[in-house]
């Protein structure tokens, strides 16, 4: 046997391990001759979505939600204070809907192809972000890969938020490096932090492609066993046929044009425990069993929306993928991109704007902030973004 064809059986055994992988405690599952599939779409993008029955998704192999039953629809959605009347937003399509739709009481899953688990480092790292996913919002450490430019409030008991971004298809570098707007639901630290997350991201290595896409997340130990993007791994139940986490985005603004928002919707339904996401003012997705968490399981102590992006410093200098629409903040609107309307939800269960905020950029002159100044329609707003490498971030 000469070493080119021991390498590739090496290569398909553990591809073929990696399919028949069975999911445990949030790790990544990809045994889909145990799911049934009632229907197939073939999306324009190449993906291949999957309808499968909503109580045979990969939710139901996390240890924790074997005997859960599922909540159809959220007990209570959390009423807002605010007294103007918000103009409807351009909400969002997402690509397989040009080509079909998933039957009533199916699930619509993208379906992680052979050539998905050959683009990471490794296996394990499929889909699972790094350690350091959590803004630092004292301290930069270049060496850690991840910059921010966000906005949060800390410090509080909270039990959702609500906003709306806008969605770009900013440039990545390389396929290893992300590109992403989204918000963070947090409670515990190191080891115990507990995340909630949702929003929409650029991620070649992840997707094969640079294609905005919704995304979710979470994790209950800091990222370092537990959590996963979209279903690659149990633990998010999805409760809609009509969009699928981590299917692409058909709309997104343009530079001086038409702006196109993500409005997300995260609660707590105090009657359950369950963590709900909602989209495009009326859309249910589905939910975080509260049974996922430890800390969460209680409430959020802090909130925060922003942009991410990795820096890995290809060739020793700092990356040009950019943030947001790849413009500085204090470009404004139509130019760069931006969250409005934040909302957390407090202990009535209501929508209120939240105060002492903080707003933070680890370095300004590659990715900025700037807070808007408020008032209606847009409420508590700030732009957010920027292009990366330029003369002042070398």
């Amino acid at each position: 046997m000469t070493r080119m064809t021991s390498f590739i059986v090496v290569l398909l055994v553990m591809v073929i391990g990696a399919i028949l992988a069975i999911c445990v405690d949030g790790h990544i599952s990809f045994d889909q001759q145990e799911i049934k599939v009632l229907k197939s779409i073939k999306s324009e993008d190449g993906d291949v979505i999957d309808c499968v029955p909503i109580t045979n998704q990969p939710a139901f192999d996390h240890p924790l939600l074997k005997n859960h039953t599922i909540q159809m629809r959220p007990s209570f959605y959390p009423v807002s204070d605010s007294t103007y009347t918000k103009r409807e937003a351009k909400a969002i399509t997402q690509v397989w809907h040009k080509t079909g739709k998933c039957p009533k009481n199916t699930v619509p899953i993208r379906r992680a192809k052979k050539e998905d688990l050959l683009r990471p480092k490794s296996i394990t790292s499929f889909g699972r972000k790094s350690h350091q996913s959590i803004p630092r919002t004292t301290t930069f450490d270049p060496t850690l890969g991840h910059q921010y430019a966000l906005m949060g409030v800390r410090n509080g008991k909270f039990y959702g938020t609500k906003v709306a971004i806008n969605v770009w298809k900013p440039f990545v570098q390389i396929p290893k490096e992300f590109s992403l707007a989204q918000t963070w639901v947090i409670s515990g630290n190191g080891s115990s932090l507990n995340t909630i997350e949702a929003g929409w991201q650029v991620y070649p290595e992840l997707y094969n492609d640079n294609n905005p896409r919704f995304f979710v997340y979470w994790t209950r130990d800091g990222y370092r066993k537990t959590g996963c993007y979209n279903l690659l791994c149990s633990g998010f139940i999805q409760t809609s046929n009509r969009y699928t986490v981590g299917g692409s985005i058909t709309t997104m603004s343009r530079y001086g044009g038409a702006q196109y928002n993500l409005s997300i919707l995260i609660w707590k339904d105090r009657k359950t425990g369950n963590w709900w996401l909602r989209v495009n003012e009326k859309d249910v997705i589905g939910y975080w069993p509260g049974s996922l968490f430890n800390s969460l399981g209680r409430e959020a102590t802090r909130v925060e929306w922003g942009g991410e992006i990795i820096n890995l410093r290809t060739g020793g200098r700092h990356t040009t993928t950019n943030m947001g629409s790849g413009h500085f903040a204090n470009e404004g609107f139509k130019k760069a991109s931006y969250f409005r309307n934040l909302m957390i939800v407090d202990g009535t269960n209501t929508l209120r704007e939240p105060k002492g905020l903080y707003y933070f950029a680890d370095k300004h002159n590659c990715y900025n902030v700037k807070p808007g100044n408020g008032g209606t329609p847009w409420g508590t707003h700030f732009f957010y973004g920027g292009p990366g490498r330029n003369v002042k971030c070398p």
